[in-house]
């Protein structure tokens, strides 16, 4: 099967209007946004960062794009109730004429939960309400309308209006090695595998938990995503990496360890699609290219890459 690419990005709507155009004529499969409160780690950069509501955004590229799917890469469970995230599912994909992805994560940045009043538990259980959330989100598309019955979270056997024709994907994605994979396989149509350690193995995992589940494991798209970043040579890739880090107000071996904790594919081109052939030929159906839309630096680099 043929590597499918996609692009997450961020920013002001019209900017991600452009970048889904350009998404859709350069073949790619989807655009995918992230959802955050804040777009920054430090509070100086925060500040300055815009960061509007991701599932607003996507109601607009819903209406106003077509032939390209549109997927939330992934809404926190720590921000909204599951029978928000079920509803606002079901409409943007009415919405979109069936072509949202819903994906649902624990939550990790520290700082959006501090700076607006979010309740952020420990890991541990917020592990465990991501996993009631998507056991009450797949019964809440289901067609049969079983309902669910959690310690966190119910819902009634009730019929659910409007819904959408098809049951609305779930996304779950990240670096776990064993929950991540089990919750995947048990409810998504999507596993996002970030790059790294296991990475065969972990989706592996997925793949069982999915026959233990009594899933198709084969109808669970794999994918994967990350900040690319290639040159032709390793010198302009060095020279690269250290004009980013100037502009980031970073050291160079911050910028390194920033990089080394989150595996994406970079170096030159011939060694990002050497990674990229890895990863596909471990499983991976689909790649995220992650970062700052620019449609001349994103061309430069597709084109780079023979995409």
């Amino acid at each position: 099967m043929a590597l499918d690419y996609a692009l997450q990005v961020s920013g002001d709507y019209d900017k991600l209007l452009d970048a889904a155009r350009f998404a859709k004529d350069r073949g790619m499969v989807a655009l995918a946004l992230p959802d955050h409160y804040l777009m920054a780690l430090t509070e100086e950069e925060a500040a300055r960062a815009s960061a509007p509501d991701a599932l607003i955004q996507l109601g607009g590229l819903a209406r106003e794009t077509d032939g390209i799917e549109l997927v939330v890469l992934v809404a926190p469970i720590t921000f909204r109730h599951p029978a928000v995230l079920a509803k606002t599912g079901a409409t943007l994909d009415i919405m979109s004429g069936g072509r949202f992805t819903l994906g649902v994560g624990t939550g990790w940045m520290d700082l959006e939960h501090e700076v607006f009043g979010i309740p952020y538990p420990e890991r541990r259980e917020r592990f465990d309400m991501l996993e009631e959330a998507l056991a009450y989100l797949y019964a809440a598309f289901d067609p049969e309308h079983p309902g669910y019955q959690g310690e966190r979270y119910q819902l009634r056997d009730f019929p659910i209006a409007p819904m959408s024709d098809r049951r609305v994907p779930l996304l779950v994605g990240g670096v776990g090695e064993h929950k991540t994979p089990r919750l995947a396989g048990t409810y998504a149509d999507e596993f996002n595998v970030y790059p790294g350690p296991n990475f065969a193995e972990r989706i592996q995992r997925c793949r069982e938990a999915a026959v233990a589940a009594g899933r198709d494991p084969d109808a669970i798209l794999i994918s994967s995503a990350g900040q690319v970043i290639a040159k032709e040579t390793e010198a302009e890739f060095d020279e690269y990496l250290d004009e980013v880090a100037a502009d980031r107000g970073m050291e160079r071996e911050e910028l390194d360890a920033y990089f080394a904790e989150r595996r994406p594919p970079q170096g030159t081109f011939e060694q990002v699609r050497e990674i990229l052939d890895e990863m596909h030929d471990a499983g991976m159906q689909r790649f995220y290219f992650q970062g700052i839309y620019s449609e001349t630096d994103t061309a430069a680099l597709l084109d780079g890459l023979g995409i």
